[in-house]
């Protein structure tokens, strides 16, 4: 289990460059029109963890499988957009198969650079976008709430639990706020989920920046910053244009290349990381002498829904986890260091696996 973030804007904030950036493909098309993203494009690619290496080493693995992350770039947004404007149709079908949506807002001057609204202004970008979402979202639950109405009025007892997720959605965006700053109680979580809203999805914003700004930041990136931390929202500052530049050379070159510009790691490396505290994902590890990998889960998940990561045989007969903490791991050199250390645990059904866990699953099917 990874994750799908769907990369999302106005025409021409760098979107297609960013994309093809973190996928180091040239899958997308950066031009400099609007609706060079004609089809969504989707790039599959490892997620960089340097203990999994560290993890291989010591175990002697033959082969290094990461966790997958995919992104999809969609096409560019415009105002109308859920009325059938530009691509709007097809940007709001796209847009509901992912799990969180990074923003991308474009925060750099650049005359060469056509934008769409004739001015550069990353808030007025970000509300353009979250409103035809939030019209789109009031539309669809507006088309559901008679039929859903009807039902509740018999006493139909899922139809009252819907119809009460649905008003609590309804709330927020008839005063002009995202599904997601609804009160959802946990145990109506399921239901809102359910409900597929496009607004209730986690946001990330996306500064794209120039070069000269990429360490630091600028007067733009700061106001949307600002913006970030009134809702609660995350924020990562990258340079499309430097990113493609990195994602072209080789680790040696890339390192002395953000060395030189003050960049400690690449914009995927952030994306991932602040994507995964967005949607309050972790990784657990499993090594062996054949391969040494990396299994993406949800924070809080117990022992055997881990294990289903792997197959669901591996929860039907779960008996018991083999667990040892990735830093003991590396402190007593492997397995057998850990188990002569007492640091070599066994686990049943109600452990809640931890970030860095390194796992085998016992079973019987």
């Amino acid at each position: 289990m990874g994750f799908k973030c769907g990369i999302v804007g106005l025409p021409n904030v760098g979107k297609s460059t960013l994309f093809n950036a973190l996928t180091q493909t040239a899958a997308a098309q950066a031009a400099n029109f609007p609706f060079c993203t004609i089809e969504p494009n989707v790039g599959d690619v490892a997620v960089p963890d340097p203990r999994i290496a560290a993890i291989a080493a010591i175990e002697g693995s033959k082969e290094l499988i990461p966790s997958r992350l995919t992104f999809v770039d969609i096409a560019g947004l415009v105002k109308g957009a859920s009325k059938g404007e530009g691509l709007g149709n097809q940007f709001l079908a796209t847009i509901r198969e992912v799990d969180a949506i990074a923003y991308v807002l474009r925060c750099f001057e650049n005359d060469d650079i056509t934008h769409v609204e004739g001015r550069i202004d990353p808030l007025a970008d970000a509300e353009i976008v979250e409103t035809e979402l939030m019209i789109a979202d009031l539309e669809s639950l507006e088309k559901r709430l008679p039929a859903i109405r009807k039902k509740a009025g018999i006493k139909d007892k899922e139809a009252i639990e819907i119809l009460a997720v649905m008003e609590a959605a309804l709330l927020p965006l008839n005063d002009g706020k995202a599904a997601r700053h609804a009160k959802i109680d946990d145990d109506q979580q399921v239901i809102f989920k359910g409900l597929n809203l496009l607004t209730s999805k986690p946001v990330l914003y996306v500064c794209n920046v120039d070069e000269d700004s990429i360490a630091t930041g600028n007067e733009f990136s700061k106001l949307v910053e600002k913006k970030a931390a009134e809702e609660g929202a995350a924020t990562v500052i990258i340079s499309a244009e430097i990113e493609a530049e990195i994602s072209l050379l080789d680790a040696d070159e890339a390192k002395e290349f953000m060395d030189d510009l003050d960049i400690k790691e690449p914009g995927l490396d952030r994306m991932i990381r602040v994507g995964y505290e967005l949607l309050g994902l972790q990784t657990y590890f499993t090594v062996g002498p054949k391969e040494a990998r990396a299994w993406t889960i949800s924070k809080g998940t117990k022992a055997p829904k881990a294990a289903a990561v792997i197959h669901t045989d591996f929860e039907k007969g779960f008996i018991r986890a083999e667990c040892m903490n990735y830093d003991d791991f590396m402190q007593y050199n492997g397995e057998q260091g850990c188990k002569e250390a007492g640091k070599h645990r066994v686990e049943g059904k109600e452990y809640v696996v931890k970030d860095g866990d390194i796992l085998h699953f016992r079973f019987n099917v």
